[in-house]
């Protein structure tokens, strides 16, 4: 079973990283990156990844790493943008305490630069990005029990938010 106190997700751009580490930081808890997880059992760096093995290959490994994650870790952790579409990882987010980061294009190209080390957004990448929140934000808003505003507002704002939500419902 889960000791997750809370999941981070959202779009890239949005400060899941940034945000989750503050977070456990102020819980106390250990952060655990999605992202992370698998650059560290890849031993390539995402955008490598897509590269060498194509996104199905890095999606099937997302979402195994990403399962493993939601059932044995304890702590905060922030999924990668794409894992909670994924059938399996929405099924294992449910009941969980989910957070959705959002954030508007204006804020996700200052924080990502939209250049071409994100592989998803490496051909027209504002559309791209437009194009994939889009599509992702109702399964985001769906799977989430509280959603964060991050437009305009410093990483120590929102984990401050964040944790004042967690505590509301008992979460520390």
């Amino acid at each position: 079973m889960s000791g997750l106190r809370c999941v981070l997700i959202g779009p890239m751009g949005v400060g899941k990283s940034t945000v989750g580490r503050l977070v456990a930081e102020r819980l106390g808890l250990p952060f655990i990156d999605g992202d992370a997880a698998v650059v560290a059992h890849d031993g390539r760096e995402i955008r490598d990844i897509f590269v060498d093995e194509g996104e199905p290959y890095f999606r099937a490994l997302e979402r195994d790493l990403t399962l493993g994650l939601l059932a044995d870790q304890s702590g905060v952790l922030a999924v990668g943008g794409g894992a909670p579409m994924n059938p399996d990882v929405a099924a294992a987010l449910e009941g969980l305490p989910v957070v959705f980061l959002d954030v508007g294009i204006a804020d996700a190209a200052k924080r990502i630069g939209f250049d071409t080390a994100r592989p998803l957004l490496a051909v027209n990448p504002r559309a791209s990005w437009i194009r994939m929140m889009n599509e992702r934000r109702e399964t985001y808003e769906r799977l989430a029990r509280w959603r964060v505003d991050t437009v305009g507002r410093e990483a120590e704002d929102v984990a401050n938010e964040i944790a004042g939500l967690l505590s509301e419902v008992g979460i520390q």
